[in-house]
């Protein structure tokens, strides 16, 4: 039973129906924006980033505060919104959806004018003496969101905040199977007294995000698949418009031999199993030294069957959020099962559930040519595999297609920074889950596959300005240096200037 699917239209525009997948009960349609109507919204928004620029960071840092206190007082409807679309557990609803966007805009509230200020920078050599140079952090526009399902509130937030902090106006394309969440986003963003257009939601499938790229926007972010990451970069290159991408994962975990075997098994199950899995930063390979393996598992083995899956009431897991995902899930582990991987618990479908349920699944003996190893499987599935050594390890976790995070388990943590370092992605964690994401002083983005350009922290939010160099002469007056008339006598003393500002070591050095 598809959770999103297409139905008549009396008008011009696609229909489509949405399902719970708890309940697989129907929880609402939306209408796709056209192509015009997409185009329309950027023009406004256009209009709207004109005054926006024009205030001062203090004064867009207000607007935010208010945002993050409709968070604060209507949190209960964020939760029942996100639960209702997407069938994640209520911790991870208040932890991902609230306290992580209350976060995010605080911190970009309280850092953006230190992270944008003007910058004096000093001109080296000779020209040092006589020009001055500053560099200015201007807006580039409208700003264009596309925005995935696994987190519809918070991945939509966090690059919005940062947007909005650094001038830009944003049109946000939300997933067609979490489009509620983006409606109420916009919600409490005209109750906290937005300017009128700043920040629109344009609903749709693929062929509205296709559209606002072309609708003449000035960057676009964008969080999804490879395969979409792929088009969106196809089509901003057509024209000529900047964009970041943070794609899929694939993260490996390496558990060294001195490793806390509780906490390292905690963070196996709590990295896999997290959001149902789907997370992009997600743990989907375990790599375990082989003198720990057998007492490793054993813990893993036991902490999985402890937690709980049901559609009510406290829970550790989740609903898969889209009929679509639970099909690679299936076909990955049936491709597993059949080059003989060992399924230890779960495996399948929670037969005693109705909705899109996959039991918390812990698996051995798998390889490198596994569908379950290779690509990314997105849900609550722990893949432990057996290796020599570290460096064994190490080989096996830069074999991967992704390159997003990763963490490494080991009480000796110099040893670990060492691992860290040699991991080919784009972060890395020790003796913890990845949680690079929610760490906003860090930059965020990966290699590879997993993506292009960072997000957060300074060059994040810096990512949605043109950094405009400003220089000027200290006298500015009196002849041009360098000006007409060109003569012979000038020349040859440009010719006797180089050699003896650049004909010497020592020359080179002091200039």
């Amino acid at each position: 039973m598809a959770i999103v699917e297409p139905i008549e239209s009396a008008g011009p525009h696609r229909r489509l129906r949405l399902k719970s997948p708890v309940t697989l009960a129907p929880i609402g349609e939306i209408e796709c924006a056209s192509a015009e109507e997409v185009r329309a919204a950027v023009e406004r928004a256009r209009k709207a980033q004109s005054d926006w620029a024009k205030r001062s960071i203090d004064e867009r840092a207000e607007v935010m505060w208010r945002l993050n206190d409709q968070f604060v007082k209507r949190q209960d409807e964020v939760i029942d919104a996100v639960i209702e679309e997407t069938g994640k557990t209520r911790s991870e609803a208040i932890s991902m959806e609230v306290f992580s966007s209350c976060d995010s805009i605080t911190y970009y509230a309280k850092k953006a004018r230190k992270f944008l200020a003007p910058e004096k920078r000093r001109i080296h050599g000779i020209l040092g003496f006589a020009k001055r140079l500053k560099l200015v952090y201007r807006p580039l526009g409208v700003v264009g969101l596309i925005t995935p399902w696994n987190g519809p509130i918070i991945l939509a937030v966090n690059p919005m905040v940062q947007a909005l902090m650094a001038g830009n106006a944003v049109v946000h394309k939300p997933s067609e199977v979490t489009p509620f969440s983006a409606q109420l986003l916009k919600q409490f963003t005209e109750a906290a007294g937005f300017p009128q257009d700043l920040y629109q939601v344009v609903q749709g499938d693929g062929q509205t995000g296709a559209a606002l790229i072309d609708a003449g926007i000035d960057k676009i972010s964008f969080t999804g698949s490879v395969a979409t990451g792929r088009r969106v970069g196809e089509a901003c290159a057509r024209n000529l418009i900047p964009f970041t991408l943070e794609l899929g994962g694939k993260d490996a975990m390496i558990v060294c031999s001195d490793a806390d075997l509780d906490r390292a098994a905690a963070g196996a199950l709590i990295g896999s199993c997290m959001n149902t899995g789907h997370y992009c930063c997600g743990t989907e390979r375990i790599y375990v030294m082989e003198d720990i393996y057998e007492p490793f598992v054993e813990k893993v083995v036991a902490g999985a069957r402890q937690l709980r899956q049901n559609d009510r009431g406290e829970t550790d897991v989740g609903a898969i959020f889209w009929d679509k995902q639970l099909e690679i899930i299936e076909a990955h582990m049936a491709d597993a099962r059949a080059k003989g991987a060992q399924v230890l618990v779960g495996g399948n479908r929670n037969p005693d559930l109705e909705g899109l349920y996959f039991q918390p699944t812990v698996v051995t003996d798998v390889t490198h040519d596994m569908d379950l190893m290779r690509k990314e499987t997105f849900g609550p599935i722990v893949s432990i595999m057996k290796v020599r050594d570290e460096e064994e390890a190490i080989e096996l976790a830069n074999d991967s297609e992704y390159g997003l995070n990763g963490n490494v388990w080991t009480t000796d943590r110099e040893k670990g920074e060492r691992i860290a370092e040699r991991i080919e992605t784009g972060g890395v964690c020790v003796n913890d889950m990845a949680l690079t994401y929610g760490l906003h002083d860090a930059p965020f983005g990966g290699v590879k596959t997993s993506g292009i350009g960072q997000v957060n922290g300074p060059s994040g939010i810096r990512g949605y300005c043109h950094l405009l160099p400003i220089s000027a002469d200290k006298k500015g007056k009196g002849p041009i240096q360098g000006g007409y008339p060109y003569t012979r006598k000038a020349e040859d003393g440009m010719q006797k200037f180089i050699k003896i500002f650049f004909g010497t070591r020592l020359a080179r050095w002091i200039t």
